[in-house]
């Protein structure tokens, strides 16, 4: 096979076994398939699976579950090779339950790669959303070091989905169909021939043609062309994935591309319910901060991460009694942004023994509550966030203050109020929060009046409830 493509480098083979959904079967068994692999060289080879498809009933997937696994085991006596690195793939379809089982058993066996199986007909119906859950659901049953590879999957606009829900290899003849009808390959979506007026890419083949120069072209040598163009913006999205992960940026570069069709936009709207195994196998500390669009940024492991931290190992400092809630700053660190000198100046007001029980937090976007002593660490500083926030964040971010309000064992809490930004969401939440906890609760808002009247105000509240006086 290497000499054949005169190609040094890493060759994979398939098993053929997508032909049995084209034809309903194929006339070779395992023994065939894999001998023939073994001889022809391939570095990476399948074995004859059964894949799921799509439109078929429990039933019928369990089939195809079954008997893989049956293949599966039984191909380590019929192999000879030991230096090819053999996949083994997982099956059950749209049968979430079925893929988590075939993804346990087939992890069980000695494959040095695994493949979801049956994806194709997922992808061309743009049921991303079921896509994503399937591969979450295999990643989880499969041993996490081993590779997934995705069959099928052969355009660029989803490629960073896929890497960011734990997929690691793609194949696919999607660039040379396309090919045949006229369909020009870019990493936002697919265009036809005749719908262009400009080549939006500059590879080798695009540089020196014009879309009604190639239109003129015979057929063979416009299909080469396109296939050769599909294929360089399939490898040049490859390089910015690799090149998002090393700047620890993955997750901004997919948010760009599943803009590109709300299918994949869906899909990664998912991740909020694995939240926490993203979690578990990212980094808890990167090179760079990161950006924070929107709402679906809420699946993000940073703040996941953090999160958790928050609920199992942050206490307030011991002698705080009063929470002082404060809202953001557009400067990071918060306590180093101008609006803070009034705080220190109000510090400076009540003096080293009152102000010493008083515990400022800060609230918001994306991760909740700050504590002000915590500013600094990654990534509540090393980010930046589009304002304004949309309603879910502020949402969230609601949420998450009442929660810490209920954990925390303060006495009472202030909360300075920004209607501007927050729309009283967050008050209400803390309000709401300290009813329930049988905590005093006074707030100020921060446009009803100038600094001085809020600092006096503000020291007043925080006087009274120190003195413990109703």
């Amino acid at each position: 096979m290497h000499t054949f493509l005169d190609y040094d480098g890493a060759v994979m083979t398939d098993s053929g076994a997508y032909q049995i959904l084209v034809y309903g079967e194929v006339e070779i068994n395992q023994k065939e398939i894999v001998a023939y692999q073994e001889s022809i060289g391939s570095d990476i080879a399948t074995i004859l699976d059964i894949p799921t498809g799509w439109k078929v009933t429990k039933e019928q997937a369990q089939v195809t579950v079954t008997e893989t696994l049956r293949r599966a085991k039984a191909f380590f006596k019929i192999k000879t090779r030991d230096d090819i690195l053999w996949v083994g793939p997982v099956q059950g379809g749209r049968h979430l339950d079925l893929v988590a089982g075939s993804a346990v058993e087939m992890g069980k066996l000695p494959f040095q790669i695994h493949a979801l199986g049956s994806p194709t007909e997922v992808m061309e119906s743009y049921r991303y959303d079921v896509l994503a859950e399937m591969i979450l659901t295999a990643k989880k049953g499969l041993p996490i070091e081993r590779p997934l590879h995705l069959f099928g999957a052969g355009h660029p606009s989803m490629f960073a989905l896929a890497v960011a829900l734990g997929c690691d290899l793609f194949d696919s003849a999607a660039y040379a169909l396309y090919a045949r009808e006229n369909r020009y390959m870019t990493e936002n979506g697919t265009w036809r021939l005749n719908e262009l007026d400009y080549f939006p890419c500059s590879c080798p083949r695009c540089r020196t043609a014009t879309p009604r120069g190639l239109e003129q072209k015979p057929p063979k040598e416009r299909e080469i062309f396109l296939a050769e163009h599909n294929l360089h913006v399939c490898a040049a999205e490859i390089n910015r994935i690799k090149q998002a992960i090393r700047e620890g940026r993955l997750w901004e570069h997919t948010e760009m591309r599943v803009h590109t069709h709300p299918a994949l936009l869906s899909a990664l709207k998912r991740l909020r319910n694995h939240a926490d195994f993203l979690e578990k196998y990212s980094p808890t500390a990167k090179s760079s901060g990161f950006f924070y669009f929107d709402s679906v940024g809420l699946a993000r492991p940073e703040i996941t991460h953090y999160r958790k931290r928050m609920t199992e190992r942050y206490n307030p400092p011991a002698n705080a009694k009063v929470l002082l809630l404060v809202p953001q700053t557009r400067n990071k660190p918060f306590h180093k942004a101008p609006e803070f000198k009034k705080i220190r100046q109000l510090f400076r007001s009540l003096g080293e023994q009152l102000a010493c029980q008083v515990h400022v937090c800060v609230y918001a976007g994306p991760f909740g509550v700050t504590p002000l002593e915590l500013d600094e660490v990654y990534p509540l500083s090393q980010n930046e966030t589009a304002l304004p926030l949309d309603l879910e964040t502020v949402d969230y971010v609601a949420m998450q203050t009442a929660q810490y309000i209920k954990g925390s064992g303060y006495r009472s809490v202030v909360f300075l109020n920004d209607p501007k930004l927050w729309n009283n969401t967050v008050k209400k939440a803390c309000k709401s929060a300290c009813k329930a906890q049988g905590l005093p609760f006074d707030s100020v808002d921060a446009e009803v009046a100038g600094s001085k009247e809020i600092l006096g105000c503000l020291e007043n509240i925080l006087r009274k409830q120190l003195s413990g006086k109703p």
